[in-house]
Order: structure tokens, then sequence, then C-alpha cells
């Protein structure tokens, strides 16, 4: 048998239900590569890969200020590589000289300190697994109507996970010394916007960390280097990157960022500020949106996350809530940390909707777009969680599936945002 038969053979055989085998011109016992690229000091991606990139709105008025979306349909796994991991700025990033760079912790302090680099790292260190989500992750889901272009990237790119390691604000805060009177811990970064958040003294005593490695490696510059708060479970904003100054005081900052960013409006008008904890999350990252399938066997797979704790579960729908399934959650499943879940699933070719919910440790559920709309306003920027749905076209294309709402086009948005999505429309 000559080759062409050979691979003709071997292509007929392999063809069993539902797949497609072609044969093509590929030889299986291919001769020795050539010598290949020799060793590097940094490792690189395949250029085959380079495709893997995040997402950036193309309507930003500057990319000095706004975010940068995690791949997430692209990824797997619920540590991402550095690289990849989402950004976000307020005043661009800032290039610290890590010999330069200074700490101070004073204020309601018994002993004021500033801390270097090297003495900082001198000191007891942890490192953990968690996730960090902007605040502003979800967006797209205040657009009315729903964009049907959106992807997984766009719809909740702005979640990330890694390991972080550093030393427990605990202990330099125990160092320092609190005086009694002490309740908020206010946090100021080293960027052009001295971007500045409080964290009452209860968290900052439970378990911040003051961090300067990222998945074991000194942190990326666009993620605070040298030196960030990862405040487990809080929105992003909180997390100050380029950390320069703790001041210990007696009430919150009152800053930009408490005031008229990162709160939330309820629909009678009122806001509600310090809405700190992100709530239950999930997201089907594949299938998801710009993305085509063939019938035939599919795993469907997603991340999970909640700021109140562990996943407890993740139910999917393929038929459009009509009904739901418990997908398996991969492991390990950590405390604020982001979870695979995967569900085995034969589409048949037909128009469906496909829908994920998680359910945290503490009882917390996923709300449905309407859901969420009965407890928010319409017209507000941060903290959408609502379930993201996906249509599954006949032709096998997937889609935005979100519901419209009732009641008609949203009220004009709130200015501000983070990644510039919510003014493409």
């Amino acid at each position: 048998m000559d080759r062409r038969s050979f691979l003709k053979t071997l292509a007929a055989a392999l063809a069993v239900g539902n797949a497609r085998v072609v044969a093509v011109e590929f030889d299986p016992f291919p001769p020795a590569p050539r010598l290949g690229k020799p060793l590097s000091p940094v490792g690189e991606r395949s250029r085959f890969e380079a495709h893997v990139q995040r997402y950036i709105s193309p309507n930003l008025p500057s990319r000095h200020t706004g975010a940068a979306f995690a791949p997430i349909s692209e990824l797997d796994g619920i540590i991402h590589p550095n690289g990849l991991h989402f950004e976000r700025d307020h005043a661009g990033v800032p290039e610290i000289d890590p010999k330069k760079w200074r700490l101070v912790i004073h204020g309601l302090v018994e002993r004021p300190l500033i801390f270097d680099l090297e003495t900082l790292m001198r000191m007891p260190t942890e490192s953990r697994i968690y996730f960090i989500e902007c605040a502003g992750n979800g967006q797209n889901g205040y657009r009315e109507p729903p964009e049907p272009t959106l992807t997984a990237t766009r719809s909740r790119g702005l979640v990330s996970g890694a390991e972080w390691t550093g030393v427990p604000l605990r202990i330099l805060l125990e160092e320092a010394g609190l005086k009694p009177e002490a309740r908020w811990v206010l946090a100021e970064g080293a960027d052009a916007s001295a971007w500045v958040r409080s964290i009452p003294i209860d968290k900052a005593l439970a378990d911040v960390l003051v961090a300067f490695r990222q998945n074991g490696e000194a942190l990326r510059p666009e993620n605070g280097y040298p030196v960030r708060l990862v405040v487990p479970g809080w929105e992003g904003s909180i997390q100050v990157k380029w950390l320069r100054r703790l001041l210990v005081a007696d009430q919150p900052a009152m800053s930009r960022g408490e005031t008229s960013e990162y709160t939330d409006v309820r629909p009678d008008g009122t806001v509600d500020a310090f809405t700190w904890v992100m709530e239950p999350q999930s997201i089907i990252t594949r299938p998801s949106g710009g993305q085509r399938i063939a019938p035939g066997f599919h795993e469907i797979r997603g991340l999970a996350w909640s700021g109140f704790g562990k996943i407890r579960a993740v139910e999917v729908s393929t038929d459009g809530g009509k009904t739901w399934q418990e997908a398996r959650l991969s492991e390990p499943v950590l405390d604020r940390a982001l979870t695979r879940f995967t569900l085995p699933w034969r589409w048949e070719g037909q128009e469906t909707v496909i829908l994920s919910r998680a359910v945290d440790e503490a009882g917390n559920v996923q709300p449905t777009r309407e859901e969420f709309f009965r407890r928010w306003a319409r017209n507000n920027r941060y903290h959408y969680n609502g379930i993201q749905a996906w249509r599954i076209r006949a032709d096998g294309r997937v889609e935005n599936g979100d519901p419209p709402l009732a009641g008609g086009p949203v009220p004009p948005l709130r200015a501000g945002g983070c990644g510039g999505e919510v003014l493409d429309g």
C-alpha cells in the first residue's frame, strides 16, 4: 500500500459517530527535525499563540486610563499567565526603581515606619491563590438591547487568578503598633492619579497581603511593580498597585474612588458606597460568543468565583433555563479563587441557549439579568453579576443570548467605568 492509500484508509477507519476526519497529505513519520533554537534567558510563547492577547477597547479616549481584558476564552486552569492578567490603570503605568522604592506607614501608630524593598522581603511571607476582579467586570450587562457580538473576554475578562506572595499587612501594622482609635487604613499608590482607597482595620488585620511576587516572579509593571496590595475577595480598585503609603486613620478618605466612582445606584436613586465584596459569578468560556461549533460531543467549560468564599456548585442549562444540571468542579476548589467547571454535552444541531449560575459556600446564588435589575438601577456601572447567556444558532454560531429587559431603553449611563466598553454604543 502506498502512502496515499494508507492515509485514506486510516481516515476511513477513524471516522466514527459525528466526527469528520479528512484525509490530508501528512507524513506520520517525518524526518528528524533540524537543530532548534538555542537556549534563551527568558522563555517566550510560541509564535503560533500570538493571537492570544488581552482585549483593549478601541473607543478609549486614552490608553492611560482604562482596562485590558484577559482572554479568558483562550485560557485554562485557575492561574493566569502574568502577561495576560487583566490590567486596569487610572493614569498609566509608572516606572519605579525598586532600589528607590519606599513604603511609609504612619498616622495612628505608635512607631511610624519606612520600609525599603529589601527590608520588606526579609519579613515573614505567605503565598496564596486568589482572584482579582475589577468592579467594572460585566459592565456590558448594562447594555440595552444586549450586544449580539459580545465575547466571553469582553463579558467577564476583567478577572484573573494568580498566586500572590507577600507579607501579611497584619504583621506590618503590628510592627508599627496601632493606636486604640485606629479604624481605617488609607492605601495610596505611586501612579500619577495618586490613587487612594480606604480599608477597614478589621479587613487589614485579617488577610490582606503586601505582595511583591505574582506566580513566583516579580510583579509585572502593569500589575503594581514592585509592590501592591492584594485584598482577597474585594473589588480590584481597592487592591492598590504601586503601593507607597499606608496612613492609619479613624475615618475613611472618602476619595474620588470611593464617592464619584465604585459606588452602586439602587432603583430608587439612593447610592451604596463601600460595596467591596465581589458577588458570585460564573461564565461559560467554551462554547461562547464569537465561536462556532459543529454537531456532536462538546465539553462545556467555564469559570466561577465569589468574594464570599469557595464555590459550592455551578449549575448549567442547555435549554435556555428550563432545566439545570450540576457541573463538575475541577480541583482544587479554593477560597476566593477561580474555580473551573465542566459538563459533558452533545449538541444535535438545534438552536438553543446555554447558561451557568454559581452558588457559593455562603449560599449566595448568581442572579438572572432580570433579578439583578430588580436590585440595582439600570444606569449603574459596577458589580454586574447577572447570568451570561450564550445563544447557539443552528449553523453553530455562538452569540450573546442575554434576554432584553422589559421597559425599553436604558437611561443614560453614569460617567466612568473600567474598560470604556459601555461607551461603544
